[in-house]
């Protein structure tokens, strides 16, 4: 029987009441009296009793219809917010996976800067920093294919701001960086790469100071947790690794070179080094007869040499090459004094296979030396 249907059953033969006849009362029976039998009130309606059963089980079907949509309300919202924090948590989760990306292709493409400039490997050096700008690119792709959840659009648009400057500021970079390594240094270019370093200061900025704070803010508005044992992290760190490489002096120390005075012109008086002595491991090596060096792990050669000018002299350069190999390397000694004795360290940037070479060992001329001849010593060195 249907919840609403009607309580009423179907009148049967055996409900009907059936009129007898007997003799002399005209069917009635013996008391003259009709019997009693079931009727509905008059016009056909139910008894009061039926319609409020009827009306409690209507009741009762709306409640448990208002109960059902309800708990699928809730559910509903549930699940939303359930995808919501997921999302949430897995935008973090990318962003501290591309920026970790990076800030590793910051350490390499300044490592390339500091480890390999010289005039004689520009060529080569540009190479490497096009590698880090398409490794760039590809992060900032990358980044723009994200899952934005609304509340962290705007975090999204730093994010992608920074990846952007990163990237233009190693192409920027990468289009000075043959003229900051010529034979004669341009100071523009030196200029031009300080002021490109400082779309690496600005990106820093705008991760930390703009893009986690509102990722930040997104997590807590959503009752995620941060930090802790299992709270949400973040990745912190930066892409310039010294606030120096804003300064064209800097700069040209890192990449080893020696920027022209500012005025164009030499200082008076006389200019100039005297390279003394070298020495590997305490060993001083001899310019007439072989010298044994162990091939690994690459060695490091202590170059002693004096300021013989009358000058002050800025970003000395030593270098040292290996005959037949790309293992040679330079550093920079930041001023020397005149009469001032100096040493520097140059570590090869590998090590050469074991043979016989020529080690040739330099203190690069400055602007206005003009003796020259007491600048270099060679050595004939067998690496084993």
């Amino acid at each position: 029987m249907s919840f609403f249907d009607e309580a009423d059953e179907p009148r049967t033969a055996s409900t009907i009441p059936r009129r007898g006849r007997s003799s002399g009362s005209g069917g009635r029976p013996p008391n003259g009296r009709r019997p009693a039998t079931s009727r509905r009130p008059p016009g056909g309606r139910r008894p009061p009793s039926d319609r409020q059963a009827i009306q409690l089980r209507r009741a009762a079907a709306a409640v448990v219809f208002v109960v059902v949509v309800i708990l699928a309300a809730v559910g509903i919202h549930s699940c939303q917010v359930s995808q919501r924090n997921s999302s949430l948590k897995d935008y973090n989760n990318n962003v501290s996976s591309v920026i970790q990306s990076s800030n590793q292709t910051g350490h390499q493409f300044f490592g390339v800067l500091t480890g390999g400039a010289n005039s004689g490997n520009a060529v080569n050096l540009q190479n490497q920093i096009n590698e880090a700008h398409l490794m760039a690119a590809n992060q900032l792709s990358q980044a723009k294919h994200f899952d934005v959840p609304d509340e962290v659009k705007a975090a999204q648009q730093n994010l992608l701001l920074a990846l952007q400057m990163r990237l233009d500021g190693i192409a920027a970079i990468g289009q000075e960086i043959q003229p900051a390594l010529n034979s004669t240094t341009s100071k523009d270019a030196i200029n031009s790469i300080a002021a490109d370093m400082a779309r690496f200061y600005s990106s820093d900025v705008i991760y930390k100071n703009y893009t986690l704070p509102s990722i930040a803010g997104a997590l807590k508005g959503a009752g995620i947790a941060i930090g802790g044992t299992n709270g949400e992290t973040f990745n912190g760190g930066q892409f310039l690794p010294d606030v120096q490489w804003l300064t064209p002096s800097y700069v040209a120390t890192q990449l080893h070179v020696t920027l022209p005075t500012p005025s164009g012109k030499i200082a008076p008086g006389l200019h100039g080094h005297e390279l003394n002595s070298v020495s590997v491991g305490g060993t001083t090596l001899q310019t007439g007869s072989t010298n044994t060096i162990p091939a690994s792990p690459p060695a490091t050669f202590t170059l002693s040499f004096t300021n013989t000018g009358t000058n002050i002299e800025n970003n000395v350069i030593c270098k040292v090459t290996v005959s037949g190999s790309s293992a040679g390397n330079q550093t920079v000694v930041p001023q020397t004094n005149p009469g001032q004795q100096v040493t520097c360290q140059v570590q090869l940037r590998s090590s050469p296979s074991a043979g016989s070479y020529t080690v040739t060992a330099t203190v690069v001329p400055v602007p206005g030396e003009k003796h020259i001849a007491n600048n270099t010593m060679t050595f004939p060195v067998a690496f084993q």
